[in-house]
């Protein structure tokens, strides 16, 4: 049979692909949609069968991120893989498919008052996709990334293998932490069906705390607050241009909220405000989710991303949701908390090193996960520049610079990810779950397809 054939004969819903499909400018031959974790086990084994390049792809939000497949022929679409499977709200515990979208899990969520503490900033997001880009918002700061709230996961692997760790059934391939190792793998280890995380209560209430200052020495003051006992949630911080002034905000929830941010004003100095809502740069958080959203995400569908609408009004999306939304420069820059005030004026040095780009700085704070966003306009030249200048700088402290998306022309001139110190491991793993290198082949750096030579 020829593999369309293979594909038709899995009885899972498949169609021929179209340019909205397109994984970083690569179009797939054929896109499947599974509903249950079986039927993704038998999508994969057809794949096998006739050694089909596999991308998997959920909401579509972050398709963009890191190098372009070196070949696609199977787009796996998780996003009929969307039901709630179990929900102990007793336990604090939810176990659901990897396609349901995070505004649909937070909606079934706040019905018990809880919520998944993860701040995405794309609605139509789902579970599977945050947890192959390992994406985390503010509230990291309190309650971890990703990988902190993953209990347990569901993977099906090159080979049409279903595996599971974590949770309540516990079936590890050689003793590995397949939780661990598939956050942020951008599908390259193998397909993400299922999840099971950890949840907290809804806070009763939340207030935060914003202060601007000419001067960057602010994030000492950010230091002060993230150790001291007001125990913040979130410290975030914005800088529309890398030699202006900075904005910092605080998010305080539960008992006392109003009281500590108070406080916390007062560490903040001069010029703070206190507020029951977030700055308009910092997004939503669960449970502030307006039904409007809720249904919009809801009424996507089965929709290819390039059929999904521009949000018209961008002010309150997060930096990097907007940027890669516009297929502009996004780049993540992650130094030790102490580097902070270091970082950020390297950003600027190495702006000036680029002729003078205003680069946009949005992030953490305390934990220094920062996102930078040169101006689209940038030419390939000067994005090059300024990240070979900014990761020299900060691999001091350090640090590592990460382009996340670029223009074409750009992109083909940027080393996404720099040096990866654990090259070697990534290969050996890549080589263990992804032998024949199908896997979303090229798209992170340190583990390449097996014999590419590379």
């Amino acid at each position: 049979m020829t593999p369309g054939e293979t594909l038709a004969a899995t009885g899972v819903d498949a169609r021929a692909a179209g340019p909205g499909d397109a994984v970083a400018g690569v179009t797939p031959r054929w896109v499947t949609l599974p509903e249950t974790t079986g039927e993704a086990a038998l999508v994969m084994r057809a794949a096998a069968e006739h050694g089909l390049a596999v991308v998997p792809a959920g909401g579509g939000t972050k398709l963009s991120w890191g190098y372009a497949p070196a070949r696609c022929d199977l787009l796996l679409d998780t996003r009929r893989l969307n039901r709630v499977l179990e929900h102990e709200a007793g336990d604090l515990v939810v176990r659901v498919q990897a396609g349901i979208t995070i505004s649909a899990l937070a909606a079934a969520l706040g019905e018990a008052g809880q919520q998944l503490a993860l701040d995405v900033p794309a609605g139509e997001a789902t579970v599977g996709g945050v947890l192959a880009t390992a994406t985390a918002g503010p509230r990291r700061l309190r309650h971890g990334t990703a990988r902190d709230l993953l209990i347990g996961i569901t993977v099906v692997l090159a080979d049409g293998t279903i595996a599971r760790s974590g949770g309540k059934v516990v079936k590890n391939v050689a003793g590995y932490d397949l939780g661990k190792l598939f956050t942020g793998s951008l599908g390259t280890l193998g397909v993400i069906t299922e999840a099971t995380f950890r949840l907290h209560p809804l806070p009763a209430s939340r207030a935060w705390v914003t202060a601007a200052s000419p001067d960057p020495r602010v994030l000492t003051a950010v230091a002060a607050l993230a150790g001291s006992q007001l125990e913040p949630s979130a410290l975030e911080l914005d800088r529309p241009d890398a030699r202006g002034p900075v904005t910092v905000a605080a998010l305080f929830e539960g008992v006392a909220a109003a009281e500590r941010a108070k406080a916390a004003a007062g560490l903040l100095g001069e010029g703070s405000a206190i507020s029951s809502g977030p700055p308009a740069w910092w997004g939503r958080l669960p449970g502030e989710e307006p039904a409007d959203r809720q249904e919009e995400a809801a009424s996507l569908g089965d929709r290819s991303p390039a059929e999904r609408p521009m949000e018209s009004s961008p002010g309150d999306r997060a930096l990097e949701e907007r940027v890669a939304r516009s297929g502009g420069f996004l780049l993540e820059l992650r130094v030790p908390p102490a580097s902070a005030g270091r970082a950020l004026a390297a950003v600027a040095r190495a702006g000036d090193d680029a002729g003078g780009l205003p680069v946009h700085v949005r992030g953490s704070a305390a934990s220094c996960v920062l996102y930078l966003a040169p101006p689209l306009d940038t030419s390939p030249g000067a994005a090059e520049i300024f990240v070979t200048s900014l990761r020299t700088e900060v691999a001091r402290d350090g640090g590592r610079l990460v382009v996340w998306t670029a223009p074409p022309e750009a992109a083909a001139r940027l080393d996404r990810f720099g040096p990866v110190g654990a090259a070697a491991l990534m290969r050996r793993v890549k080589e263990r779950f992804d032998p024949e290198g199908r896997m979303s082949p090229g798209r992170l750096a340190g583990a390449p397809p097996a014999g590419s030579g590379m």
